[in-house]
């Protein structure tokens, strides 16, 4: 329970919070670290001989209001959402890269008739997306740590480019991979009983799920 001599410095957060998007974490540790600094500046008033009320009153008026300082940690919530998506898609298209072909090996199918040319392409297209992403996802690491040693107007620039791309890179790959899945199936119907295709799928469609609220976040932090 905050003491009562706090409430005013707890509704300032509080508005803050409300009007903040990003990482939980992130924001969870801002706000304790703004409640410190607000409660250290009350104190200080209030040892001064200030009253309670007048004492959280001037700290709050120093601290800042919302206005003020939403858009500079709004920006460092954004970094920090570019971050963790990055981090997601590097580990995942990484996976990808590495293990795409992982599921075919060894099947009834894989020394059959040459799949269709369209397939060929699509497959293909598939991992291309899946090299991209990746090194899309290092490109948004070296940005995110790059801003946080200088904040500069065009790294902001870079960090939207980034995220787009990586978004962007989702939403294909997401197409791309479930249509190849899908003619898959249409092509070998052993392919639906096939384990390491059904264990992949279930992976796969794991990863999609968690590269998309790592997206939605990241687009939420950077147009709040």
């Amino acid at each position: 329970m905050p003491r009562c001599e706090d409430v005013l410095v707890d509704e300032h957060l509080r508005e803050l919070a409300a009007r903040l998007q990003g990482p939980a974490r992130l924001k969870s540790d801002l706000l304790t670290e703004a409640r410190h600094g607000l409660l250290d500046a009350v104190e200080a008033y209030r040892e001064s001989g200030v009253s309670p009320t007048e004492a959280q009153r001037r700290a709050v008026a120093e601290f800042g209001s919302p206005a003020q300082l939403l858009p500079s940690w709004q920006a460092e919530l954004a970094v920090g959402a570019l971050r963790g998506l990055s981090l997601r898609m590097l580990a995942i298209a990484g996976v990808g890269v590495a293990a795409g072909d992982l599921t075919w090996r060894g099947s009834s199918w894989s020394g059959g008739p040459r799949p269709p040319a369209g397939y060929l392409l699509l497959s293909n297209s598939v991992d291309w997306i899946w090299m991209g992403a990746l090194l899309l996802a290092v490109t948004g690491l070296l940005v995110v740590a790059a801003s946080a040693r200088s904040p500069r107007p065009g790294l902001a620039l870079a960090q939207r480019v980034v995220g787009t791309g990586l978004t962007g890179m989702l939403v294909l790959g997401m197409v791309a991979g479930c249509a190849l899945f899908t003619w898959s199936l249409n092509l070998w119907e052993a392919a639906l009983s096939w384990p390491p295709m059904i264990i992949g799928a279930v992976l796969v469609g794991g990863a999609y799920f968690s590269l998309a609220r790592a997206a939605r976040g990241w687009l939420l932090a950077a147009t709040r």
